[in-house]
């Protein structure tokens, strides 16, 4: 399978290619921030799998924290597009950016769930986390 997808003003693309990834909600402070206020849905994307294919991502890590994540995103417009998370090897992808975001068949979890916003609503039934989930 084939996704593609970009950022808002097309200045940056991206191509996965391989089985559909999986994915969830985050309902932590730093992507309810960098969404404007709602949880983050987000695939987890194998590095071999991701491509960029037009522009190049600007970067942020905040320079306060011990290990920060560094968001990937469009020089032009802002848009976050991928997250890098250390230890973790698969990019995090914004499903928002998804050219058919459509065609991801859904979140998967929920994490960060002790810090969403008493008006952000849970899906029903989905496996939900305080923190992030158990290694397995």
């Amino acid at each position: 399978m084939t996704l593609e997808g970009g950022c808002y003003c097309g200045a940056l693309r991206y191509r996965i290619e391989g089985p559909m990834p999986r994915g969830g909600l985050c309902y932590c402070r730093a992507c309810q921030h960098a969404s404007g206020g709602g949880p983050n849905a987000f695939a987890l994307v194998a590095p071999d799998s991701f491509t960029w294919t037009k522009g190049t991502a600007s970067q942020f890590a905040r320079p306060d924290l011990p290990a920060p994540v560094i968001r990937e995103f469009c020089p032009d417009c802002g848009t976050q597009v991928t997250t890098l998370r250390p230890g973790q090897t698969k990019r995090i992808v914004k499903i928002g950016t998804l050219d058919r975001a459509q065609d991801w068949p859904g979140p998967g979890f929920a994490i960060f769930t002790a810090e969403k916003a008493p008006w952000h609503a849970l899906p029903p039934d989905l496996p939900a986390f305080e923190g992030l989930p158990p290694s397995r």
